[in-house]
């Protein structure tokens, strides 16, 4: 018998086995889950910065003539409306309006765009493009030729601004630039996954050792941390950022996850559109909403959700809310119940335990 195929590794493996993180299994990625601690690393990026691997994350690169028709036709949000140099979050859908992913895609130039994708999806996605490229465009699989590095928190911008001669505060939210980062091609974005300000750079993988240890020297009169999975994980569901497998998958649509605002109906045709409408028409039957544990315990990704002693839903992600000191968690309930202040019952352990509806986000940056 064959074994099971080996882990990918991203090219800062050995540091993070150096490190002593912790080490996981995350979709066919071996990868940090922890370093000091998920709560010690979520606090530093809450209140100072943290530097995430995220090289694991795919890259699919659409050029040509039609790059644009292309790039919107596959994605739900507005290509159109983007200028050269900004990015926006999107989806790729399937024609029953379930998602394939969520991506982000950046304008690189009109002839050229750039789409990073989630990590266990990359083939999948290249192959769902290429199946629909009926355009004057050409697709890539681009991953093997980034590293990503996402450095996040109040004090990212001056830490990666010692590295850099690009002004970083010219970058407005979800733009980026192509430049230099320690004397290296770069092209830094200022997006993130964490609710914190910062930056998401994209280098070449055999520099990402010396880029990952430049970050760190520069960041530590910050007090900047390395960061794994766990601590990302925590701080986009206090940001309410949907994830892959969970919040969203194919039997989920955008409307359904609360993630009405990257559909653009009015842009004309795109795969899933007319699921979409159909689905706009009669109404969506059930909604993703947020929770708060009111009694004691933490409602785990799959639990059932029951409301008035029946079934009604299922959680998506939960987990202690470091930030809050809350246990926080997102899940899926009828459209009518799904509203702040209703009480429900988490099924943990065969015990029902109460919690009740909030508003989300549930932690906001101030600006």
């Amino acid at each position: 018998m064959s074994g099971a195929a080996p882990l990918l590794a991203t090219p800062l493996n050995s540091i993070h086995r150096a490190c002593g993180a912790k080490m996981v299994d995350f979709g066919g990625w071996d990868m940090p889950v922890q370093y000091t601690g998920i709560i010690d690393e979520h606090n530093a990026v809450r209140n100072a910065a943290g530097v995430f691997d995220v090289s694991h994350m795919g890259e699919i690169e659409i050029r040509g003539p039609e790059a644009a028709k292309l790039t919107d036709f596959v994605t739900t949000n507005a290509v159109t409306k983007l200028k050269t140099g900004q990015a926006h979050y999107s989806g790729l859908l399937y024609e029953h309006g379930g998602f394939v992913d969520d991506i982000l895609v950046h304008k690189v130039a009109d002839d050229h765009y750039f789409l990073c994708v989630n990590a266990s999806n990359q083939d999948k996605d290249y192959a769902h493009i290429r199946s629909l490229n009926r355009f004057d465009a050409e697709v890539e699989n681009a991953g093997p030729r980034y590293a990503q590095l996402a450095i996040q928190g109040p004090k990212a911008r001056a830490t990666l601004q010692k590295l850099t001669p690009v002004d970083l505060t010219a970058i407005k939210y979800y733009w980026f630039t192509d430049g230099d980062v320690c004397g290296l091609p770069a092209r830094i974005a200022h997006t993130g996954y964490t609710g914190e300000d910062g930056f998401e750079i994209y280098v070449p993988p055999s520099e990402a050792c010396h880029v990952w240890q430049r970050v760190l020297d520069a960041g530590a009169e910050f007090g900047i941390k390395p960061a794994g999975l766990g601590a990302r994980n925590t701080l986009r569901l206090e940001a309410k950022m949907a994830l892959y497998g969970h919040e969203i998958d194919a039997s989920i649509s955008p409307l359904e996850a609360d993630l009405s605002w990257i559909v653009k109906f009015d842009k004309g045709d795109f795969v899933g559109r007319v699921a979409l409408l159909e689905q706009k028409e009669a109404g969506i039957r059930r909604k993703l909403v947020g929770f708060e544990m009111r009694g004691r315990g933490i409602g785990r990704d799959g639990y059932e959700v029951f409301l008035d002693g029946a079934a009604a839903g299922w959680v998506t992600s939960g987990s202690p809310s470091p930030t809050l000191n809350k246990n926080i968690g997102l899940c899926y309930l009828p459209t009518e119940h799904a509203e702040p202040g209703k009480t429900i019952q988490i099924m943990i352990r065969n015990q029902p335990v109460d919690a009740v509806t909030v508003e989300t986000p549930f932690y906001k940056r101030a600006k």
